[in-house]
């Protein structure tokens, strides 16, 4: 397993309350976030446990995830349901979507 995997679940734990805040506003924006976080570590189980370009192919989701769930709460955040997303959540982001860059390329 990749150690980024843990960093997820870190961020995952991170984001519960604020997408029950959202839920709050916005339900269908909620579950999109959810969803989009959710695809990200199952992805990246998924992709530790293949080879070559369905190995990849994991790897590109669960990136393209991540970066769909940060939107979801920069989207929230512009609505005026949540406020901006702190530093420590965007450095962990940035952390993840680097990462998953990388071994998306290889």
């Amino acid at each position: 397993m990749l150690r980024i995997h843990d960093t997820i679940l870190v961020l995952i734990k991170e984001l519960a309350p604020i997408a029950e805040a959202i839920g709050r506003h916005d339900a269908d924006l909620a579950r999109q976030l959810r969803r989009a976080m959710s695809s990200v570590p199952l992805n990246v189980s998924e992709g530790a446990a293949q080879r070559g370009a369905r190995r990849n192919s994991h790897y590109s989701i669960a990136l393209g995830s991540a970066r769909e769930a940060l939107s979801a709460l920069r989207t929230a955040a512009a609505w005026g349901y949540v406020p901006e997303p702190s530093a420590d959540i965007i450095d962990r982001f940035d952390k993840v979507t680097a990462t998953l860059y990388v071994i998306a390329q290889r």
